[in-house]
């Protein structure tokens, strides 16, 4: 913030360009007259430089009382959307606890909590897969509340989309090993669960907290099964060797059906490298050995 106006960092007007195009630039204009008008509506004062990732900006602040608390500013979309009303049915347990939202523009206040310490942080990553095993396990005991996306619906858009996208692979055996993930797909999407799902529980967006060791951050909810949620603590910090001990523990602290979960973590692989084949780039490697790791 420079003389009392927010800027807005590069690497975000560059993200939002790449990533979302006019309504990207329409947004990265917009933001520092609506961080300033948050500010001003929700009784916020500055306390801190300025965070950001790909989609959003987060100003730390102070309420009203003293309170610390963190303003995130972001573009509503799909992914968006759904946020508040999961925070808001997770209250807390396990996750960021949302204070007040605007539905217009999916503008949070959130509770804030560490940021400096991620569970990327933590040295061992046996200990990292089981924080976010016992997360999950918290996080998706509950029903998905009305109105968010349904992993039945993008599994089916994802078969549909598929078949153009193997044709863009050069190499047989990636082709081969694709095409059984969509196999796999094919045998679970009649069942795909109504679970409230965070689908981007990577390390980076597990935070440490005062009141909890570690909280859940910047969900982008679905509806379904618990299985579609494992792949980011498998490709994560990727240690080949421990590929199977990590799908065993996380299967079992979410109390899963190890097949089901191996078919939905095969669908997660296959979603991720046809967005990058749509993309023009080779799938990635990394996901490609995990498939093969559980396909065998």
């Amino acid at each position: 913030m420079v003389g009392g106006v927010i800027e807005v960092p590069a690497a975000l007007a560059a993200s939002q360009e790449k990533f979302n195009g006019a309504a990207g630039r329409a947004f990265v204009a917009e933001l520092p007259g609506r961080a300033a008008a948050f500010l001003r509506r929700w009784e916020l004062r500055p306390d801190g430089p300025a965070m950001y990732g790909v989609c959003a900006l987060v100003l730390p602040v102070l309420r009203a009382e003293g309170t610390p608390a963190v303003l995130k500013l972001q573009l509503l979309d799909e992914e968006s959307a759904g946020e508040p009303a999961a925070l808001r049915a997770w209250d807390g347990d396990g996750a960021v606890r949302l204070l007040a939202h605007d539905a217009p523009t999916c503008t949070l206040l959130l509770e804030r909590l560490e940021s400096a310490r991620t569970l990327a942080h933590v040295p061992d990553s046996r200990e990292a897969v089981e924080v976010v095993g016992a997360l999950l396990a918290r996080l998706t005991a509950r029903p998905a509340p009305a109105g968010l996306r349904r992993l039945g619906d993008i599994a089916a858009a994802l078969l549909e989309r598929t078949p153009p996208a193997l044709r863009r692979v050069a190499d047989p055996a990636d082709r081969r090993l694709l095409a059984d993930c969509a196999a796999a797909l094919r045998e679970v999407a009649a069942e795909p669960g109504d679970r409230l799902l965070h689908w981007d529980l990577h390390y980076d967006n597990v935070l440490a907290a005062r009141r909890a060791d570690w909280l859940a951050i910047d969900p982008k909810p679905l509806a379904g099964d618990p299985g579609f949620e494992l792949l980011p603590a498998l490709a994560n910090r990727y240690e080949p060797a421990e590929t199977r001990w990590r799908f065993d523990a996380l299967t079992a602290a979410l109390g899963l059906d190890r097949e089901r979960a191996r078919a939905w973590t095969l669908a997660r692989v296959l979603q991720t490298c046809v967005w990058e084949l749509e993309e023009g780039r080779p799938a990635d490697g990394v996901r490609l050995a995990i498939g093969r790791a559980l396909r065998a």
